[in-house]
């Protein structure tokens, strides 16, 4: 199980990561308006502007969904469950946590799970 120190120092990593990721969001997000607002001068501008508003939307999707997972594990750490494994019940490696720091699976039922989903 982790310390009340380790709690918050990951508490802290968590907050910092959303605030990074909705910084990003807002940032794509204008950088989308700022693209819509030109003038495509042809065809190529045209699926330039197209394909770029594509990968930004995507990008933002994805940034969403690891929001989404930092709001879970802040929320487990406000009930005390954080660092707990959603599947087997026992601690997930401070390693893996530091490197994934939304992690809700040790990596045996990480590798479980993906491969049920695949």
């Amino acid at each position: 199980m982790l310390t009340p120190d380790e709690m918050k120092m990951f508490e802290a990593k968590l907050l910092e990561k959303k605030e990074r990721i909705l910084k990003n969001i807002d940032d794509t997000y204008h950088n989308i308006e700022l693209m819509r607002n030109q003038d495509p001068k042809d065809e190529v501008d045209f699926a330039t502007l197209s394909a770029d508003t594509d990968i930004d939307i995507h990008i933002i999707r994805k940034q969403q969904e690891e929001l989404n997972e930092i709001e879970i594990a802040l929320g487990k750490i406000e009930d005390g469950t954080y660092g707990v494994c959603e599947m087997c019940g026992e601690p997930i490696g401070r390693a893996r946590l530091e490197v994934k720091n939304f992690a809700r699976f040790c990596i045996s039922c990480r590798e479980l799970n993906e491969k049920r989903h695949h």
